[in-house]
């Protein structure tokens, strides 16, 4: 009796250690229906908010972790230069407009020159014709002895007249359709200018507007690191909206516990921050590797060799609509999660073949 007890106590702590061992199995890698993991976090798509242009901020109407609305003016940058850039650009669109203008009447009334040059050219030729006419009269008169020399020099010199009246007319004729090319030219010309001047007032007047700088989204308001007073460049972060209202859960499961893992099944997630108050969640999609494939140092070295390590796959999970507590979870909360994978699967994602682990 004196060695039954010692072995008795040994057989009653090996039982104790193994009853341990496996529900501590089962703790972590999940009883094959219910998957859990306590690796897991709220976050959110959150945007970070920079400005457009450059210039010294005026004023700030978000405050520090404020809520606002997609579009609220977030802060605002000073505009009197922008003001007066885009006045100067309205100004060179308004000349661009009278030039155009100025050439499309020229061009007008160069139809009524080329007319009117014309019609000079069919009056000389007219004018022509009879001074031929005189000089053949007085040509004939001459021979005959009837007229004199003077009139016959006369009506020759009258000849010559008319016909250099009709070629300078004709050249004018000539030269006033070529015109209709060059005006045509400027023309085109000018309204490329016009055009590149409303180009340059259309992003004068977008500057100006960018001097407001909006909310992206709804959301929390944080990181402000913007002051008045600061200046600002583009692309500059100066505070971040958080949309919390979207905010899901990264759970990052080991490789073995996914097997009957898809989008759709049911979810129940604790908040380390509320204890005792679970939401309910869906599971919306499986990464596509494991954590450490998107890591700057892969875990296999030169040579080639692999140290088996069970791997942990990222899933996200969304939460149910109608959750009051919900709307309280911030980004980076500590989270546990369980997943239901004999729940049949709902949401938008339960039966797109794009989020089907197949």
């Amino acid at each position: 009796m004196i060695y039954k007890k010692p072995l008795l106590y040994a057989g009653c702590a090996a039982g104790v250690l193994a009853l341990a061992a496996w529900g501590g199995a089962h703790l972590v890698n999940g009883d094959g229906v219910n998957q859990y993991t306590n690796d897991a976090y709220v976050t959110a798509d959150f945007t970070t908010v920079a400005p457009k242009v450059a210039g010294r901020i005026d004023r700030v109407i978000a405050q520090d972790n404020e809520r606002v609305r997609a579009g609220e003016e977030l802060a605002h940058i000073e505009d009197d230069d922008y003001r007066a850039a885009l006045d100067v650009a309205k100004g060179n669109v308004a000349a661009a407009e009278g030039d155009v203008a100025n050439l499309s009447a020229e061009l007008s009334r160069q139809d009524a020159l080329i007319a009117q040059a014309r019609a000079a050219v069919l009056a000389d030729q007219a004018d022509l014709m009879f001074a031929r006419q005189n000089t053949t009269r007085y040509r004939n008169l001459s021979s005959g002895g009837a007229g004199t020399i003077e009139q016959k020099q006369s009506s020759e010199a009258h000849e010559k007249e008319a016909l250099a009246a009709m070629t300078r007319d004709q050249a004018g004729v000539d030269a006033a359709v070529r015109q209709v090319a060059v005006l045509q030219a400027q023309l085109e010309h000018a309204r490329g200018v016009l055009l590149h001047a409303q180009g340059a007032a259309k992003q004068a007047e977008l500057n100006l507007s960018y001097c407001s700088i909006p909310a992206p989204v709804d959301g929390v308001v944080g990181e402000r690191g913007v002051r008045v007073g600061a200046y600002v460049h583009p692309g500059t972060g100066i505070l971040a909206v958080v949309p919390t209202q979207s905010a899901y859960v990264l759970a990052n499961f080991q490789e073995t516990q996914l097997t009957n893992v898809q989008a759709g099944q049911r979810a129940t997630v604790w908040v380390d921050t509320f204890p005792g108050q679970p939401l309910k969640a869906h599971v919306d999609s499986l990464a596509p590797a494991t954590g450490v494939a998107f890591a700057p140092i892969q875990p296999d070295n030169a040579t080639g060799n692999f140290t088996k390590v069970v791997q942990r796959i990222p899933v996200k999970l969304t939460f149910d609509p109608d959750q009051p507590m919900a709307a309280k979870v911030r980004v980076g909360m500590s989270v546990e999660v369980n997943i239901d994978t004999a729940s049949k699967p709902e949401g938008s994602h339960a039966h797109d073949a794009r989020y089907i682990w197949q």
